[in-house]
């Protein structure tokens, strides 16, 4: 316990009192009515504690520690064997967010995150790209949501677990990782589509929807998404061809380059992950 108190860093108490009064206010409202029963929502508040703590890693035990216990056996059951509605967690998210940062210029942001693997149980995992590592690797991943005020704050509002091809087909497998059986497969972008709908239906603010490539690539989507009514601003590979009229299409870095310098404005949209402005 010594080492993980060693970690928290030196703060006046009256920040760490206002800190406390907010987080309990957002588990109270969000996360607190998923649980029917006591010991799993004081497990649950455990967890979500540890998780924004800085603990340098975060596993069963290290949780396990900061939360005060002997061993990790509480929070395995919490995350393998306890009953709680996540859909209503998601929900009750997207209303706390906009409670408390919703904004008609907010941008709605579809990426995907990867989470390397050793073993094949894991629901989803196989080898596969994942940006993450920058390579093909054993790994599952996750199709995220995130809310962003333009200047100011940013939530990740939604989630979906892809499950490859080779999952969606073998239900026993998908069966045994928990994977709910009216599952079946749907590609990154039809992830990203399905949680905008959700957004929409739940009267969410934000003015338009941006992604990278693997989004932008993808023809259905955009057109879904102009025929929602939303607006959107994505990238796309520059062997994407675009549509020029009269049946005709041309490469998107062909079409660029007949643009004329003075037509072109260099914008950043804030710091890369690496260092430096993006752009």
């Amino acid at each position: 316990m010594d080492r993980v108190a060693a970690v928290a860093p030196s703060v006046d108490e009256a920040s760490v009192a206002g800190w406390d009064a907010a987080f309990d206010d957002m588990f109270a409202q969000v996360v607190a009515p998923a649980f029917a029963r006591r010991e799993p929502r004081l497990r649950a508040r455990a967890y979500l504690r540890g998780l924004v703590s800085g603990l340098e890693r975060k596993n069963g035990w290290t949780l396990a520690e900061f939360a005060g216990d002997a061993s990790p056996d509480g929070m395995q059951r919490l995350l393998n064997a306890a009953r709680w509605d996540a859909g209503g967690v998601r929900d009750a998210l997207g209303r706390y967010v906009v409670a408390h940062l919703g904004d008609p210029a907010a941008v709605l942001v579809a990426d995907d995150s990867g989470f390397e693997k050793s073993g094949v149980c894991s629901a989803g995992v196989q080898r596969q790209y994942t940006g993450t590592a920058g390579k093909i690797t054993n790994c599952q991943i996750g199709v995220f949501l995130a809310y962003v005020v333009p200047g100011g704050p940013r939530a990740l509002i939604d989630r979906e677990l892809y499950v490859p091809r080779s999952w969606a087909a073998d239900r026993d497998r998908c069966a045994a990782a928990g994977i709910p059986e009216d599952t079946g497969f749907a590609t990154k972008p039809e992830l990203a589509k399905a949680m905008i709908k959700r957004a929409l239906a739940a009267g969410l603010l934000f003015g338009w929807f941006t992604a990278d490539e693997a989004y932008g690539d993808n023809g259905p989507l955009r057109e879904w998404l102009e025929a929602a009514g939303v607006g959107y601003v994505v990238a796309v590979s520059c062997d994407h061809c675009v549509p020029v009229g009269a049946g005709k299409a041309i490469r998107a870095d062909t079409l660029a380059a007949k643009i004329p310098a003075r037509g072109w404005q260099r914008v950043s949209c804030g710091p890369g992950s690496k260092g430096g402005a993006a752009v």
